[in-house]
């Protein structure tokens, strides 16, 4: 119980350091949030999900060699967001961090830009993740009784019938969901070594040839390099999204060094089991054509009823992948309701006074709960015009993550370049601490000394990691404002640049026209404002 306690204390102190008070519950421990990462990034089911994307735009080896580069640059990539985390574990996530490195001039427009690139990618994810769970629904469906005459409608209201759920459980009974992410994580390993052990004990198993040298060129691209790069995003897209934990930091004990922890180990282990149920899948394909013309939606699907031979034994495979999604979009609102919530009481928001309430009973904010689904559940209706036109939403969460991703990631790198960061367990040094001069309740947040938390990759390492994390986030947001296709029409458009290039203009003229002036960055809370002229640990300014 001490140790517990010394805990708590110690989160609730690096909160106040940071400008928060301690408001949501800390339910989370390591092993849970472990759980909760593993159940987010989902791997080998994402990669069931999204397998069609890589195969018509590389075949069988573009998938098989873009997974692993996908796979370990985002490590990189996630490397430099747990580092960040560990210096500065907070809800905020990306937008504070901006505001924290950023140049004095450019720290409030950027971290509001950065904080509404952030509340869209979240809120896209939930979309397409809830998406993904109502129309493999309908897929079983179709599979299971052939005279289904199915309709994209009624896809988006299973759909919705996901999100309401999640959204019934995130208000009502938010407490089962650390208690529940040990079972998720379990169902999630032990079916995949069931489901691998099924496909390969009863399909025609492929040729090793058919598996790492066979290119597809579905999108009509004038070279097969141009067709690897497209079909590149949907490896990308299986592991978008880590940064869930970091978004959990208020709800996480020892935040500072279990969200690291966290991040690395299930990029890590999700990694592995991805790679193997994509070799399996790739060599239990069979015939590609009659995988890729699945009238399920999903080619997995139809990968299980060629292997198994049995409808009844395709829907129980499917079933558990469906349960493991639906799991993951659970988190994933969760997840997008934090960080919407966070970005509400720093007044980041329209009516942001009310976003940012928080449920005395539950401590959990719904009204942004509320928001984020209805949002997401007005996006999912694109699909009911074209599945095309939504794979669009998909490619916003990739343009989305990393385009909030890239900032303090590039900051970053450029502060341990000059050695502005300082050894973990330097003590602040008060002669550098800039006094408060004004009303404590509206204090803004930008550290004067940045310190490294307990967990960061040192010297030289970690510069090569940052370095090569942000090249490689350049080339993934160039690659995902691309079409899936050619020649381009207005169905098959790329429309993803537009709308994360609509929400970054036009959050910007808000910002000029009415934030700018609402909108003071990261505040701190009145209740903690003692603390932080006492200590010295942030700077306030107007």
């Amino acid at each position: 119980m001490p140790e517990l306690l010394s805990k708590l204390t110690n989160d609730t102190d690096t909160l106040a350091k940071l400008g928060k008070k301690q408001v949501l519950k800390r339910r989370f421990g390591f092993w849970s949030l472990f759980a909760f990462a593993i159940c987010e990034l989902i791997t080998w089911e994402t990669v069931l999900a999204l397998f069609s994307q890589g195969l018509d735009n590389g075949g069988p080896g573009g998938l098989v060699y873009g997974f692993i580069i996908a796979w370990l640059s985002t490590l990189s990539v996630y490397i430099c967001i747990a580092e960040l985390a560990s210096i500065a574990p907070i809800a905020s996530g990306q937008y504070y961090w901006v505001y924290m490195l950023a140049p004095q001039g450019y720290k409030k427009a950027s971290s509001y830009v950065i904080g509404w690139l952030t509340s869209l990618a979240w809120i896209a994810t939930v979309a397409t993740e809830s998406l993904f769970a109502g129309t493999i629904i309908q897929g079983l469906l179709i599979l299971r009784y052939p005279d289904y005459d199915s309709k994209m409608w009624q896809g988006t209201l299973l759909t919705w019938l996901v999100i309401a759920v999640n959204v019934a459980i995130n208000v009502l009974i938010p407490g089962i969901i650390p208690r529940f992410e040990l079972f998720w994580m379990a169902l999630h390993l032990t079916a995949y070594v069931a489901i691998m052990a099924a496909l390969l004990s009863t399909a025609d198993i492929g040729s090793a040839h058919t598996v790492f040298l066979t290119s597809l060129n579905e999108g009509g691209w004038s070279t097969q390099g141009l067709s690897y790069c497209i079909g590149f995003l949907g490896n990308v897209a299986t592991f978008v999204g880590a940064d869930a934990s970091v978004h959990m930091a208020e709800e996480v004990d020892n935040a500072a060094l279990n969200i690291p922890r966290a991040i690395v180990t299930a990029m890590t282990v999700n990694g592995l089991i991805g790679f193997g149920m994509m070799i399996t899948v790739l060599f239990c394909l069979g015939d590609i054509d009659t995988v890729l013309e699945t009238a399920t939606g999903f080619p997995f699907i139809q990968v299980f009823y060629n292997s198994f031979g049995t409808v009844s034994g395709a829907v129980a495979a499917g079933s558990i992948v469906l349960a493991l999604t639906w799991a993951c979009a659970l988190g994933i609102t969760t997840t997008a309701s934090r960080m919407t919530w966070s970005f509400a009481r720093d007044r980041g928001t329209p009516a942001s006074r009310w976003m940012s309430h928080v449920s005395t009973r539950t401590r959990v904010p719904y009204v942004a709960v509320f928001a984020v689904c209805i949002i997401a559940a007005l996006l999912t209706l694109i699909y009911i015009g074209s599945y095309t036109a939504f794979n669009d939403v998909i490619s916003l969460t990739i343009t989305g993550f990393y385009g909030s991703y890239f900032l303090p990631c590039a900051l970053l790198l450029y502060h341990r370049i000059k050695g502005h960061i300082m050894p973990y367990g330097t003590e602040p040094d008060p002669d550098l601490q800039p006094k408060i001069s004004h009303s404590p309740a509206e204090v803004q947040v930008a550290q004067a000394r940045l310190i490294w938390g307990p967990w960061s990759v040192p010297g030289i390492l970690g510069t090569i990691n940052n370095a090569y994390a942000c090249v490689y986030m350049i080339f993934v947001i160039f690659w995902s404002v691309w079409p899936p296709q050619t020649p381009v029409t207005a169905s098959t458009m790329n429309y993803s640049v537009v709308v994360t290039g609509g929400v970054m203009i036009l959050s910007g003229i808000w910002y000029f026209v009415r934030a700018r002036k609402v909108y003071k960055g990261p505040i701190v809370d009145e209740d903690v404002a003692a603390i932080v002229m006492r200590r010295g640990s942030v700077v306030a300014e107007r």
